[in-house]
């Protein structure tokens, strides 16, 4: 009897190690989760869409306080989508949306759009602050620490890939007007007073009237002769 009394005082105890361990173990279900329709650094008019798990079996979630992240305002961001009959407030660093408390295990979701995303971020984190209707609050404002695990409370981080390159301006093609060519001041008119065209016209004028004025000296020598009597 005392064996069997051992034993199942062993098993008992082996089976309650095993659900500390288990409890101890589990991952925390419960997040507040974000994604983009651009997640994308630089990109413009990014709607930007939260969901915050219910944890609580006992009250609803009634708000979710959002805290910026750095290169992005709250005059950046504006309401997106809401549950029915709560409403969208910013603060300088934060912006909160809140209401009637939702039923018990209904997630928290909504959106906003924010102008522009900041154009060298690869991630942003968005530390949010979630209250239920009876006055439980969860804050998920850890941030994941590089080679560690995940915290109890994690931030809602997003991804953001590359921001896409920018193209380089356009250089001008426009033709340039060419330089007019001089003429050369070495080329003198044929007709010109100071050309060589005037000076061989010159020389010819002369060599045609000596040729003249020795014609007409031969025909006069050439009539005095025959006119003069035989001897």
């Amino acid at each position: 009897m005392r064996s069997r009394s051992a034993m199942r005082l062993t098993l008992a105890a082996a089976l309650g190690l095993v659900a500390a361990v288990a409890v101890t173990a589990a991952p925390a279900w419960a997040h507040v989760q974000v994604s983009a329709d651009k997640a994308q650094a630089g990109a413009t008019n990014v709607t930007v869409s939260f969901n915050g798990e219910a944890e609580s079996t006992t009250a609803g979630i009634k708000s979710e306080q959002v805290f910026l992240p750095d290169g992005i305002t709250a005059n950046q961001v504006h309401q997106g989508k809401l549950p029915a009959g709560w409403t969208f407030t910013t603060a300088p660093d934060n912006f909160t949306v809140a209401g009637p408390a939702l039923p018990v295990g209904t997630d928290a979701v909504w959106s906003v759009v924010i102008d522009k995303l900041p154009a060298n971020a690869t991630q942003l984190v968005f530390k949010t602050i979630e209250t239920y209707g009876n006055g439980e609050v969860d804050r998920w404002i850890t941030e994941q620490q590089p080679g560690q695990p995940e915290p109890e409370h994690p931030a809602p981080v997003l991804k953001l890939a590359a921001a896409a390159p920018t193209s380089a301006a356009p250089t001008s093609t426009a033709p340039t007007s060419a330089a007019p060519v001089p003429q050369s001041s070495a080329v003198v008119s044929a007709t010109s007073p100071g050309g060589d065209g005037g000076s061989s016209s010159w020389v010819w004028w002369v060599l045609g009237a000596v040729v003249v004025l020795a014609a007409i000296a031969t025909a006069v020598i050439l009539v005095r002769r025959r006119g003069r009597p035989a001897a």
